[in-house]
């Protein structure tokens, strides 16, 4: 063990002024065999106590004791229970210094006594004092000469004797502390003195530690790691996985005895690990370790103060005055954590009890004072309301069972929109879950109307708002209680009308009914006023949460621009917990609004910043798109509009955006993720943007039959979408031409107007397809848009008039539109409008001008200089690459059974008559089916046909 003498003083004589004036009680120096009070010295005080065979010995504990060596003075200081006196005990016996053992009993109080115990000690490891020295042989007093001598004895010595104070806890004599001191700070490197207490001692410890000469263990120190619990628990017999003891460490706060104590039992226990993730800690060995080691021999004060602040997760002073209707909180309190009796300070006069000693109190509270429980419980959430801590006085309320001050006391705050933001959502709900029906208020039917609408149960949720207003309209409602807040700050019925008016805005929203959105937003305009400005400021997602209802509504209606006013306002939001999901949110929602205007880059661009805010929201969630879907794939908590488990919507536009690329699998990579959100198929845009991306990749892989069936978002709504009814009617138009009813095809898109952009250029193609070139031409002649519109419009409204003038022989013109198509197309990776475009773009696209343009993005083309490098780099590096240039220009169509089985038949080279007798038909309807695939793959002979369908692989 080395010996390290750096902070050691040099030896201080005391001079004849230091003890002339002090009375000097008479020493001998015999060597006594008894104290001053006639009792013989007990030897146990004087050993080393011995360690059980289950000691863990700690080596990082061991190591900081060394320091010991060199610092004159060492604290090990933690509760009862902690290890401090077996840690203190493993340590000195490694030690080749000799070390004085006393434990301290509360007889040595008299100064006498304390100090024959000393001189003993010394004599019991083998460093004696000399006669010089003398022994005390009155109980009541040493007098100054015998610390003094000792002093300059120890001083002289050339190795330090250790002197070691167990259970220093029981000296509370001032005189006793002011001789140690003196003997410390003038027996200089002759002496380590190490102090082993459950309290602070009386010893000036700030001039140690500012000198350097202080080594400290603490209670944080002493706890045992989750490593070390279960190394224990393997001495105990117990294998126990490091997960398994770090929830037995959570809950012990590593508390040595807590952890031995539970260990003995679980030995007893069928199933130990069960056993030790589920023990009663009331009715265990630790209950009565902790009962008569901390809570007997407190004063009645005291344990009055304990047990009724044990129904408290944290308090204050003044939080526990309010349990005890006393006013001695403060001494008290303060006095139990520099006792380490498990009360665990905070900071800023806020403390908590360790987790075991708090349900063992809860547990002795019901018994010493049994149905008092609830009552703390109101009390402590009106005092918590008072002071503004609303989330615990919500959780006090809740568990006195006073819903009506637990709800009054949300809607009071304006916090109601907590329940749709994630902050907490799920706690909310949770609490408020018990919620019977003998809560009668209208903040009570306000919760209940919320938690219902952000389960999407519009039925119930409406039906208790109704109740709630009319409740209001009878009675205005007041603040939570006459005592929760200060009348002049209290905003009286205008926050429960408020939260009426941001209920109706998201009924409106989920039911599809945009001027009920409307009223509601005008009403809470109104509201706004009514209410305290700095509950508004503390809840800014209130009208986040208001906007973006109205902001949906209106998408919903059609009204895109008016849509993007609010939108933006909400995405702009300054930054907080409380609005980021509802940033996500409208982001998402203004990337769908460009999706719609045809602004792929750009609604790209808001997807991914949607999903950006998200992972800021929930860092646990994949990064990216298309990340998984695993157990992260969505957000921990919270599923109502709004919520942390998101609408997924930004998924779904990049989804869009990966159709219109042509990038299939990545696509419906996408479309599975956002099914799996709650909100998927509740709300009506979501729903209808799932419907359009769901029918758009179904018709690019040539199954128009199910695109017709996916294209139907299948919510009732008040009002009916223009946008989603155009998209509707597009998917029907393109099955009808898939199935060879061009007629048909063109009826249904009668419907499609102009003010839908997007919707206009597709139906357009589609009557061209049709064969109707002058309503493709009147229909984007009638375009009409609200604000500007994206190269996706461009791209289609120009190949349609493309192939109107190359049918009519205009060639040059037809030429120049595909190439200003490709131009614009090309900076966006717009793929699908050429590949549905059909057999008259290949010419076109095969001029020299076309192929340089579509060439590397639309065609196969040689890699640019660098970039097959630049790709491996990427890929090292866990990059996304960008897509592959595809093969074709052409997608498959969708064939009937009997079709795709008379084209198996003509690739084997059967005739017509053998296809017939093969499939039981007649020559006649074999004929037919082969017109009819011919038709589809644009083809007129069987040779044609059997190389196309190769090509398109549906062979």
């Amino acid at each position: 063990m080395p010996e390290t003498y750096e902070n050691a003083r040099e030896p201080v004589v005391p001079d004849a002024s230091d003890v002339s004036t002090v009375p000097v009680v008479p020493t001998v120096p015999a060597v006594p065999c008894a104290d001053p009070l006639g009792e013989p010295f007990l030897r146990t005080r004087f050993a080393l106590p011995a360690r059980p065979a289950t000691f863990l010995r700690r080596q990082r504990l061991v190591d900081h004791l060394d320091q010991a060596l060199g610092t004159p003075l060492t604290l090990v200081n933690g509760a009862a229970g902690a290890g401090k006196t077996l840690l203190a005990a493993d340590w000195a016996a490694g030690l080749r210094s000799p070390v004085a053992w006393l434990t301290v009993e509360a007889g040595d109080r008299r100064p006498g006594v304390f100090w024959a115990y000393v001189l003993q000690s010394l004599r019991a490891c083998g460093a004696p004092a000399s006669d010089a020295v003398g022994v005390p042989v009155d109980a009541s007093g040493a007098g100054r000469g015998l610390p003094a001598a000792l002093a300059a004895e120890l001083s002289a010595r050339d190795r330090p004797v250790v002197l070691v104070l167990d259970e220093y806890d029981c000296m509370t004599a001032p005189e006793v502390t002011e001789q140690l001191a003196f003997v410390l700070r003038h027996a200089g490197r002759g002496l380590r003195l190490v102090l082993v207490t459950r309290t602070e001692p009386l010893l000036p410890l700030h001039r140690y530690r500012a000198a350097g000469e202080l080594t400290e263990i603490r209670a944080a120190e002493l706890a045992f790691t989750p490593e070390e619990a279960a190394a224990l628990l393997e001495l105990h017999g117990l294998s126990l996985p490091v997960d398994a003891a770090r929830a037995l460490v959570d809950r012990t706060r590593g508390w040595a005895a807590g952890l031995r104590l539970s260990a003995l039992a679980a030995r007893e226990s069928a199933d130990p690990e069960l056993y030790l993730k589920e023990f009663e800690a009331d009715r265990s060995t630790v209950a009565d370790f902790l009962l008569a080691e901390v809570l007997k021999g407190r004063t009645p004060e005291a344990q009055d103060l304990l047990l009724r602040v044990s129904v408290l997760k944290r308090f204050c002073p003044g939080l526990a005055d309010a349990l005890t209707l006393r006013t001695d909180a403060a001494p008290l309190l303060a006095g139990l954590h520099r006792e380490n009796a498990f009360v665990e300070h905070l900071g800023h006069s806020w403390y908590q009890l360790h987790p075991l000693f708090g349900e063992i109190l809860r547990a002795h509270l019901r018994v010493r004072l049994p149905g008092v429980e609830p009552e703390l419980h109101r009390r402590a959430a009106r005092w918590l309301r008072r002071s503004g801590f609303l989330p615990e006085a919500l959780a006090h309320g809740a568990a006195a069972d006073d819903w009506d001050f637990a709800a009054g006391a949300l809607v009071d705050d304006l916090a109601i929109g907590r329940l749709f933001t994630g902050l907490r959502s799920d706690d909310l709900a949770q609490l408020f879950s018990p919620m019977g029906p003998e809560a009668r208020s209208p903040a009570a039917d306000l919760v209940r109307a919320a938690r219902d609408l952000s389960r999407y149960d519009l039925d119930h949720g409406r039906t208790h708002l109704r109740h709630a207003e009319e409740r209001l309209a009878d009675d205005a409602l007041g603040p939570a209680d006459d005592t929760s807040r200060p009348a002049a700050d209290a905003p009286g019925p205008a926050a429960a009308r408020l939260s009426c008016a941001l209920l109706e805005a998201l009924a409106a929203r989920l039911t599809g009914c945009p001027p009920q959105a409307e009223e509601a937003a005008e009403a809470a305009d109104e509201l706004r006023g009514q209410v305290p400005a700095r509950l508004l400021d503390e809840h800014p997602e209130l009208t986040a949460l208001l906007l973006t209802h109205l902001g949906s509504a209106r998408l919903w209606a059609g009204r895109f621009e008016d849509a993007r006013a609010v939108l933006t306002t909400v995405a702009g939001t300054p930054g907080g917990a409380s609005t980021v999901l509802l940033r996500e949110e409208s982001m998402g929602h203004l990337a769908l609004l460009d999706y719609l205007n045809g602004w792929l880059d750009r609604a790209e661009r808001k997807a991914l910043a949607a999903l950006s805010e998200a992972e800021r929201a929930d860092p646990l969630r994949p990064s990216g798109p298309g990340s998984g879907s695993g157990p992260g794939s969505g957000f921990s908590s919270g599923s109502g509009p709004g919520s942390s488990s998101g609408s997924g919507i930004e998924r779904l536009v990049l989804a869009a955006v990966a159709v219109d690329r042509h990038e299939l699998g990545r696509a419906q990579a996408l479309l599975d993720e956002a099914a799996r959100l709650p909100s998927a198929t509740c709300d009506p845009v979501t729903a209808a943007g799932r419907a359009l991306v769901a029918a758009r990749l179904l018709l690019a892989r040539g199954k128009a039959r199910a695109a017709v069936e996916a294209a139907d978002p299948a919510v009732s709504t008040a009002v009916a979408s223009p946008w989603a009814a155009s998209h509707e009617k597009l998917v029907a138009s393109a099955a009808h031409l898939a199935e060879g009813r061009p007629d048909s095809a063109a009826e249904v898109l009668r419907g499609v107007s102009g003010d839908q952009p997007v919707c206009a250029v597709e139906a357009a193609a589609l009557q061209l397809a049709a064969g109707r070139p002058r309503d493709a031409v009147d229909l984007l002649d009638g375009i009409r848009a609200e604000g500007p519109t994206g190269p996706a419009v461009a791209v289609g409204a120009a190949l349609v008039r493309a192939r109107v003038a190359e049918e009519a022989g205009d060639t040059v013109t037809a030429r120049r539109l595909v190439a200003q198509a490709l131009l614009d197309a090309r900076r966006e990776r717009l793929r699908r409008p050429f590949l549905g475009a059909g057999a008259w773009i290949r010419p076109l696209l095969a001029t020299a001008p076309s192929r340089a343009l579509a060439e590397g993005w639309l065609t196969p083309g040689p890699p640019r200089h660098g970039e097959q490098s630049r790709r491996g780099e990427r890929l090292r590096r866990g990059e996304p690459l960008r897509p592959e240039p595809l093969p074709s220009l052409l997608v498959a169509p969708e064939l009937s059974g009997r079709e795709h089985d008379v084209l198996e038949r003509l690739a084997r080279m059967m005739s017509t008559e053998e296809i017939a007798a093969d499939l039981y038909l007649s020559v006649n309807t074999v004929k037919t089916h082969l017109k009819s695939v011919y038709r589809k793959l644009a083809v007129n002979r069987r040779g044609e046909a059997v190389r196309r369908a190769r090509e398109l692989r549906l062979l």
